[in-house]
């Protein structure tokens, strides 16, 4: 019963997905950034979901298995605060030129602000090996859940096939208007199924108290497994979203400057609705499971979702932590397959003269490229073992590294390619140090302060940037103008 609930979901994703086709206008702009056409619900929806992987489901649960509630004020407080200011004051900025000079990737920008191909080449290779790891979590992430909550009926290599065929088969098809509809039904499926979850499963446990009282107590205290100093650098993580190239071209893909006002105003809402039950139960997972390993920690959820809701709620309670994996993965390889069409393909054969690709040329290619990058990434699956919450800090830590490039490029105009060139030399000597010393030493953070590399990242690649910049020459007084009086 559980694998014909999730076959239905799946069919059903895929209906969204074929339906949306009907409004596909066949061209470059439509099938990556569906024509800037998307409202605030939409939007909402999909930058909330996309962001929301199976890191805040599963990885938020396995974390607090171990670590108690503190792994909310982690991450989930700090991102509450961070990233809206981060739509803010980069998103709207980026949506601005991007509408103006049809941009569609980072790169394309970042190039041009700074008059180089091979920065951009540069920060394309950068940002795919960082949003790999990303995509990693999600087919990590489907295929524990269905091996899980199918006892192994289904065995983790095909759960993980049977979410890239998926997704592929919407993006590919639909582009970015079938995967903004199936994200926005995706996330609404998450968030109340998520609620639906914790409710049914304390009912279970005989209610919130009861089921605390069991608990080892140190697991609600936040003072007991997470350092003050931890807690204020862990607010630096939430700055990557302002370098995912998923969000960038969700933003994108926004009707009017106006439609972030939502975003901006209900994401701190979105991200309790989500992050408040996950902690919970990966707290109270230690009552039905205890001494589990890291690695079985990824599906500590599904474990407590398989014993006390069997049968059909628990295929539908699967079906949700399928919406918020898929809701990610779409946009992911989406984004992706951009990049590689617009800043590696089409760059490319205009610089060496070829005729301009057509609109169903871009369309084929950046499927083509989706198929690769998804094809990596399912294999890579089948030999990673890791936490889907260590994961996807590093892979955040990588772009929160970066972040301060995005920052220069819209506010300081004195900013130079060799001072961003340098800052992303830093920020990848410093990412590969502190990912081994991570990996040698469980809880790792600098010099045993507390403070995590990801603060020593940032503020590396910051003073690098401005130091360099200023004993370098500027971009042109026309590249300045053309970015600076929009």
């Amino acid at each position: 019963m559980i694998i014909t609930v999730l076959t239905l979901y799946l069919a059903l994703v895929l209906g969204i997905g074929i339906i949306s086709h009907r409004l596909f206008q066949n061209t470059g702009e439509d099938y990556f950034v569906a024509s800037r056409s998307i409202n605030w619900f939409v939007l909402l929806m999909t930058l909330f979901g996309t962001h929301m992987t199976a890191f805040s489901i599963l990885g938020a649960s396995g974390e607090a298995y171990h670590r108690g509630i503190g792994v909310f004020a982690l991450m989930a407080s700090s991102s509450a605060i961070v990233v809206p200011c981060v739509f803010l004051f980069i998103g709207t900025r980026l949506w601005k030129l991007g509408k103006k000079y049809g941009y569609f990737t980072q790169v394309q920008y970042f190039r041009e602000r700074w008059e180089s191909d091979g920065l951009g080449l540069l920060i394309f290779i950068v940002l795919v090996l960082l949003l790999i790891p990303y995509l990693l979590i999600g087919v990590m992430g489907g295929s524990g859940t269905l091996a899980t909550i199918t006892e192994n009926t289904i065995p983790r290599w095909f759960g993980g096939l049977l979410i890239c065929v998926v997704v592929l088969s919407y993006v590919t098809y639909s582009g970015m208007r079938g995967t903004a509809w199936v994200n926005t039904f995706q996330t609404l499926v998450f968030m109340t199924l998520g609620g639906i979850t914790f409710v049914v499963i304390i009912q279970k446990l005989g209610g919130l108290s009861e089921a605390l009282s069991k608990v080892d107590t140190h697991l609600l205290k936040q003072s007991e497994h997470i350092q003050p100093l931890e807690l204020l650098t862990y607010t630096c993580i939430p700055l990557s979203v302002g370098m995912f190239p998923h969000i960038f071209s969700h933003c994108l893909t926004a009707k009017d400057v106006s439609t972030f006002r939502y975003p901006v105003i209900l994401y701190p809402l979105c991200i309790a609705v989500v992050w408040i039950p996950s902690v919970l139960l990966g707290i109270l997972g230690n009552v039905d499971f205890a001494g589990l390993s890291r690695p079985e920690t990824n599906n500590v959820l599904i474990k407590l979702i398989h014993k006390h809701a069997p049968g059909v709620l628990a295929g539908f309670l699967g079906a949700g932590v399928f919406a918020a994996i898929m809701s990610s993965l779409d946009s992911q390889s989406l984004s992706l397959g951009s990049m590689f069409t617009h800043d590696i393909v089409q760059h490319y054969m205009k610089k060496g003269g070829q005729e301009k690709m057509s609109d169903k040329q871009h369309v084929w290619v950046g499927r083509f490229f989706v198929i690769g990058i998804l094809s990596i990434t399912y294999i890579l699956s089948l030999i990673a073992t890791s936490s889907i919450f260590k994961l996807a800090i590093w892979s955040f830590t990588g772009f929160s590294g970066l972040f301060p490039i995005v920052v220069a490029a819209l506010f300081w105009k004195r900013s130079t390619k060799i001072g961003v060139y340098v800052s992303i030399a830093s920020v990848t000597v410093l990412w590969l140090y502190f990912f081994i010393q991570n990996w040698q030493t469980s809880g790792y953070t600098v010099g045993g302060t507390g403070i995590m590399p990801v603060a020593v990242i940032i503020l590396t690649s910051s003073s690098i940037l401005f130091l360099v910049s200023l004993i370098t020459k500027p971009p042109s007084s026309d590249t300045i103008n053309k970015f600076f009086t929009i």
